[in-house]
């Protein structure tokens, strides 16, 4: 690598993250940190064989208040479940960026999965963008779309399609980052999606036609998460049809 040496990391135990780790490593970049959820095993592994220092996001933090961290060229977040705040956001010599597995600017926050199906989309897309104080909102660097067929795959297809998307964006993006300086665009419109709202969009109402049923239960059936429900006597069910018992 040219110009980005040395890099803090962070993201989920997911085999996206964890092949990211590894491209990284074998280029060469030093990975001086490490946040990954505690759980992890196979992203500890690749960090304990390789010397990067596992931290929680709070002792990170901690550590760039005191001023022990110097000459970072980048901090990368692929799939990060936090928030990422100041001073961090600031502290790479080439920025902050995050490596989110749905099409910006149209779709921010969580949910974007399920609401490719629910909104009859033709596309999906992966994007990385330079993080800012705010949630998936900073200049745009790169967004991959392509094509889906909303009207038949399901959530779970539609994850694992992103997540492998998701990996050549990281490899072609972190390849163009090294070798320019890129601005990135600003971004603007698109909507925000919350856990509630997210939440909302599961349930399923006597009122529902057979192709909204149908669909609600393609875009939210993942085990062992919930999925679609109908609501009885104040009871949740979560429905399953035919299609997705013969994908089981």
């Amino acid at each position: 690598m040219n110009k980005i040496k040395k890099v803090i990391f962070m993201g989920k135990e997911k085999e996206s993250t964890i092949n990211a780790l590894e491209f990284l490593l074998k280029k060469g970049v030093k990975v001086v940190y490490a946040v990954i959820p505690e759980e992890s095993k196979e992203l500890k592994r690749i960090c304990m064989e390789n010397n990067i220092n596992i931290v929680s996001d709070i002792e990170l933090y901690r550590i760039i208040e005191e001023k022990n961290i110097k000459n970072i060229d980048l901090v990368i977040s692929f799939l990060f479940w936090k928030k990422i705040k100041k001073p961090l956001i600031d502290l790479g010599k080439y920025g902050c960026i995050n490596y989110h597995p749905e099409p910006l600017p149209e779709y921010k926050g969580i949910g974007g999965y399920n609401f490719a199906i629910l909104d009859n989309l033709n596309y999906w897309g992966v994007s990385v963008h330079y993080v800012d104080e705010n949630i998936d909102t900073g200049k745009i660097i790169k967004v991959n779309k392509f094509d889906i067929d909303s009207s038949s795959i399901t959530v779970k297809e539609l994850i694992e399609l992103s997540q492998r998307k998701l990996l050549e964006l990281f490899k072609e993006s972190i390849k163009e980052l090294d070798e320019n300086k890129i601005i990135g665009q600003e971004q603007s419109g698109g909507k925000y999606i919350s856990k509630k709202i997210l939440e909302e969009k599961k349930e399923i109402f006597l009122v529902d036609s057979t192709e909204e049923i149908d669909k609600k239960i393609r875009a939210f059936w993942f085990p062992p998460y919930t999925g679609a429900y109908i609501t009885i006597n104040g009871k949740k069910y979560t429905l399953i049809n035919d299609e997705m018992l013969e994908k089981i």
